[in-house]
């Protein structure tokens, strides 16, 4: 399989202003209900993300194993499901909703994460920043929906394999374009994919 392919399934949006948003579409091959469930079920989730620990219910809290955490802000079966994202000692305003909607046989998938980023951390990244680190996990399900398990990726060692060092250079270009759609200058989205795929895949 050519994991670009599966990135070129999505589509990628920046909303630019004070505060942040990255924007990923992405029609999948499944009914909604599975998808919700594959987001929402704590063991399913861990095949395809991450584990997750918390009371897992609307009000309620969650913790990603190594990342992430927050609280559960809105949770509408099988289409909205909303979450603050805490990662870190000082996170700052940070949110994400994923929205699912029937379509075409399957479902649409919308996420949108809006945070508040320190203007350095922005100059130096750009969207990529968070887009990249999305589009990884948007792989992990698109396998996991299509085959049942993410078809051998190891998250801990897949950016040192040539087609994962492809992938995250591919993803980190992709939000390069939507920074510029955006309104971002060429010369500061150059330094800022370069920055991020040298994060994700470094060398």
């Amino acid at each position: 399989m050519d994991f670009v392919d599966e990135l070129l399934k999505a589509q990628r949006e920046l909303k630019d202003g004070d505060i942040k948003t990255v924007v990923l579409r992405r029609h999948f091959d499944a009914e909604i209900k599975d998808v919700w469930d594959a987001c929402t079920d704590a063991e399913r989730l861990n095949r395809w993300f991450l584990p997750v620990t918390g009371d897992l219910r609307l009000g309620g809290t969650y913790q990603l194993q190594g990342n992430a955490g927050g609280e559960i802000l809105r949770c509408e079966p099988p289409s909205l499901l909303k979450v603050s994202w805490l990662f870190g000692p000082n996170p700052g305003f940070s949110e994400v909703e994923v929205q699912l909607s029937a379509q075409d046989g399957g479902t649409l998938f919308e996420l949108r994460h809006s945070a508040e980023m320190p203007p350095e951390m922005w100059d130096q990244y750009g969207p990529g920043a968070t887009g990249v680190g999305w589009d990884l996990a948007l792989l992990g399900l698109g396998l996991y929906l299509a085959t049942g398990s993410k078809g051998g990726i190891d998250e801990n060692t897949f950016h040192e394999t040539s087609e994962g060092r492809r992938y995250i250079t591919e993803s980190s270009r992709a939000w390069g374009e939507a920074h510029k759609a955006a309104g971002g200058a060429p010369d500061q989205v150059a330094a800022a994919v370069a920055a991020t795929t040298a994060f994700y895949a470094p060398e």
